[in-house]
């Protein structure tokens, strides 16, 4: 599978554990790198990911979120056909413009899924027409290892 992951997929697993949601979205963002590492699935970049990764105020977080953002082999960059994508999307809905460039990213990569654990940006995309299938990362995991 081709995998876009949104910053905050990267962070989950340095967020509080003690809820059981983030503990599991972790352990299920930690399989999906380790399966990119070992080549069963493409994960691709960005430089819109690289921009915002690089506005994180905690240099330790941001040092740890590099090392499993490194699973990225793949990087799309930005460009005014994502830009334009993105405009197109929030003019349809109601999402920050990072996700926007997120989404735009991941379609232009020809990805087949963006993940995020917002799960107010994944309802606002199933609101509308993406090549990229938006879930959250245990969702992915879940169906993966169903159809394994």
């Amino acid at each position: 599978m081709k995998i876009y992951l949104d910053n905050c997929c990267y962070s989950r697993p340095f967020d509080d554990q003690s809820q059981d949601r983030v503990h599991l979205e972790s352990a299920a963002i930690l399989t999906i790198v380790k399966r990119g590492r070992a080549g069963r699935d493409t994960i691709y970049g960005s430089t819109v990911l690289d921009l915002e990764m690089s506005k994180l105020k905690d240099i330790a977080k941001q040092e740890k979120i590099a090392i499993l953002y490194s699973v990225a082999k793949e990087t799309i960059f930005y460009s005014e056909e994502i830009q334009k994508r993105a405009d197109d999307i929030q003019k349809s809905i109601s999402i920050k413009s990072y996700d926007a460039l997120h989404l735009a990213s991941a379609e232009c990569a020809g990805a087949d899924f963006f993940l995020t654990t917002d799960d107010r940006l994944e309802k606002a995309c199933a609101r509308i027409s993406s090549s990229v299938k938006v879930a959250n990362p245990l969702k992915y995991i879940t169906e993966v290892i169903e159809n394994e």
